[in-house]
């Protein structure tokens, strides 16, 4: 099989499941959803069809994952996060088909309890506060916090806040990378 699900789990005909992934108690991973190698879905979560999961995704408990949802490698998703994909939903109003879409980068991380809107990216790198709100794109790198979430700083791919000097040069001390902001926007730089 090449990967491991709890026996309380549900996986439906149609998945990808990359080797080395982890599937744990009561989790339903439905059909047409891929994930990567080396994913790890916690307890109690819900991968509806057509998610994509990268590469060493970690799923935390009780995380709801819509269609729409793709997460690029290296993403993390904290306990009781969800995702929505439809803006406007109502109980007798079908809307199936009218799924907004949501990309998470790679390397990002979403807080315990955020929701994540549909229809807004989250850049690789982010850092989404437990219990934002999320009705914006995120930009890479960017600490946002709050409801609706509202950027307060920047982050390291090691998930460290940045600083920057007036060249707009941030380190990373864990990892001793440099990073710029420039125009609104931080990139790595070696």
């Amino acid at each position: 099989m090449g990967y491991y699900a709890h026996e309380t789990a549900i996986v439906d005909e149609g998945c990808e499941i990359g080797e080395g992934s982890k599937i744990w108690h009561f989790s339903h991973i439905m059909g047409g959803s891929k994930l990567g190698q080396q994913c790890n879905i916690g307890q109690n979560v819900v991968v509806s069809p057509d998610v994509v999961l990268g590469n060493n995704v970690k799923v935390q408990n009780n995380v709801s994952i819509y269609t729409g949802v793709t997460c690029d490698d290296d993403v993390f998703l904290g306990p009781s996060c969800v995702f929505t994909n439809v803006t406007n939903p109502r109980s007798g109003i079908n809307r199936r088909g009218q799924y907004a879409r949501t990309h998470v980068g790679k390397g990002a991380t979403i807080g315990a309890n955020a929701t994540i809107v549909c229809g807004h990216d989250i850049g690789a790198y982010a850092f989404i506060g437990a219990g934002a709100v999320v009705t914006k794109t995120v930009l890479p790198y960017a600490l946002v916090v709050g409801n609706p979430a509202r950027q307060l700083g920047w982050m390291s791919e090691h998930g460290h806040r940045l600083e920057f000097n007036r060249d707009g040069v941030g380190v990373c001390t864990e990892s001793g990378w440099n990073y710029k902001l420039a125009d609104g926007q931080v990139k790595r730089i070696d």
